[in-house]
């Protein structure tokens, strides 16, 4: 084999495009003909003085309050936008190097699609694309997320027919009706499943007197939260660790998952609101559509025992939540990169 051959297969064997999901709480990020490969907290461990990033996503969440003052970890994203490009750029290089680490200085860099918030404004839209670049990408595009989660679900997002989806993820809850290959209407709240643990500590901290970390609100949201009674029937209970409010001592807890609920229903009860504003400023002939269709409930947030049940009754139209809601947004981007016609749709609407 000459040189010249051995260049052409290397480079065609090692070439490859990447959809990134670029989450406040996760990072997810998929490889064309290989599928999601990455699903990790979007969390960043840096030594203080030098600013040099040690550790991203498990790794860096693990040390997440069990670091000495000259290290921190840092979430580099909140709510659904970055709020420390360095660190974000840090992270998304990271991410690329460790889903498909470039053999050869000549393989070609990937192309990225990466999601963005519906509400994102068009400095936050720079910020994320000019991060992507710099991180390791030959090209960027851009796409909202409720378009690729609804594209993961499987919608039929290009026929002339009304589809919602409400996609909670760690730091937004977006809305939108989507027909014809775009979205018609949209919104972004940024209130979504971190708002939801924080509301669980201040719940706690008022109730019982414990202080907890946002790790321990985000288990107990996962193992004992629910909006509505269970549908067993039988309500559940979990002991906790944490600190006393006044003496500042270690203090262990039983909470009930009645505890929970009623932390979680001020922040619920406003993505209700925010649901049905959206859904006053579809036109009639989708707002027909989605009351047959129901309406798509994804993103990590939308697994909240009883919360499809809830915003049925609340807003009177059908819900479902989707089996792959934490993966279908970077599915989406995903499908994007492999129909060239999406690409071009994705391109057109870029301009």
């Amino acid at each position: 084999m000459s040189f010249l051959d051995f260049i052409q297969n290397a480079t065609s064997s090692n070439s490859y495009d990447m959809a990134i999901d670029l989450g406040t709480a996760n990072t997810l990020v998929a490889i064309t003909g290989q599928g999601i490969v990455i699903n990790e907290p979007s969390v960043v461990a840096i030594e203080r003085s030098t600013h040099r990033v040690l550790a991203v996503g498990h790794e860096a969440k693990n040390m997440i309050n069990h670091t000495p003052d000259t290290f921190s970890a840092e979430h580099p994203l909140h709510d659904g936008v970055i709020a420390d490009y360095d660190v974000t750029e840090a992270m998304i290089s990271a991410f690329i190097n460790k889903a498909a680490p470039r053999r050869y200085p000549w393989q070609p860099k990937p192309r990225i699609v990466v999601c963005i918030p519906c509400g994102a404004t068009s400095v936050e839209k720079r910020a994320v694309f000019e991060a992507t670049i710099q991180a390791g990408a030959r090209q960027a595009y851009l796409i909202e997320e409720p378009m690729a989660a609804a594209m993961g679900a499987d919608l039929p997002v290009t026929e002339p027919t009304g589809s919602m989806v409400v996609d909670i993820g760690g730091g937004t809850t977006e809305v939108a009706v989507i027909s014809l290959g775009g979205i018609v209407t949209s919104s972004s709240l940024r209130l979504a499943g971190n708002r939801l643990d924080e509301a669980i500590a201040m719940h706690l901290r008022d109730l019982l007197g414990i202080k907890i970390g946002e790790r321990t609100a985000e288990v107990i949201k996962i193992k004992i939260g629910s909006i509505l009674p269970f549908e067993d029937g039988r309500e559940r209970d979990m002991i906790i660790s944490g600190q006393d409010v006044l003496t500042e001592q270690p203090k262990e807890v039983t909470i009930q998952s009645e505890d929970v609920r009623d932390a979680l229903q001020a922040p619920i009860d406003e993505m209700v609101v925010h649901i049905k504003e959206t859904f006053k400023k579809t036109n009639p002939d989708l707002a027909s559509d989605i009351i047959s269709n129901g309406i798509l409930l994804t993103g990590g947030g939308g697994l909240l025992n009883g919360l499809d049940r809830y915003f049925s009754q609340q807003l009177e139209i059908p819900v479902w939540t989707s089996e792959t809601a934490l993966t279908n947004v970077v599915t989406g981007c995903l499908r994007v990169l492999e129909t060239p016609t999406a690409l071009k749709q994705i391109l057109s609407r870029s301009k």
